[in-house]
């Protein structure tokens, strides 16, 4: 039995939903929003809150020490495999050269996220409901930053449904 155990398992071993997680939550960093389905949103959510906060903590008006320590604890566990420089070809003398990553998130939520948010005092994402998968018929969801322009889900148009009948999906005559 799984009492007072916190967490969901998506039926994957802890190292896989770890990177599951972290991906997720990189991916909101880096884009705003992303579609998920809802228990992986639900997961998500408390995360990302989590760095938020952090993040402003350790925003412009705090010191130096604390900006570094603040920066470190996000890194810890946003980039653990990804690095702040990588090399591209064409550097001196036919060496790489260094550039930067263009997936390294941490600069954007200490300097673009977290600032939006410096009057909030909590509550910085919102899930919306935007239909089921049409494989399994998951929930899906939009998870997104509420500092944002809201996306408004348009409901399918009621399409009159055509009369089949058989397993072949032969169409009744209309008489």
């Amino acid at each position: 039995m799984r009492h007072r155990r916190s967490g969901r398992k998506f039926g994957l071993p802890s190292d896989q939903r770890r990177a599951l997680l972290k991906g997720l939550t990189r991916n909101l960093i880096w884009r705003d929003r992303i579609f998920t389905t809802e228990t992986r949103a639900k997961e998500v959510r408390p995360i990302v809150e989590k760095l938020v906060t952090l993040a402003r903590k350790g925003g412009a008006d705090a010191t130096p020490e604390m900006q570094v320590n603040t920066r470190r604890l996000a890194r810890r566990y946003l980039d653990s495999n990804v690095s702040k420089f990588v090399s591209e070809p064409g550097g001196p003398k036919g060496g790489n050269k260094q550039a930067p990553n263009p997936n390294y998130v941490v600069p954007r939520l200490f300097d673009e996220i977290a600032p939006r948010f410096m009057d909030r005092p909590g509550g910085y994402t919102r899930i919306t409901r935007v239909g089921f998968r049409r494989g399994d018929g998951a929930p899906m969801v939009l998870l997104e930053f509420v500092e944002g322009e809201a996306v408004q889900i348009q409901p399918a148009e009621a399409q009159p449904e055509e009369q089949r009948r058989g397993l072949l999906g032969l169409r009744r005559r209309k008489s």
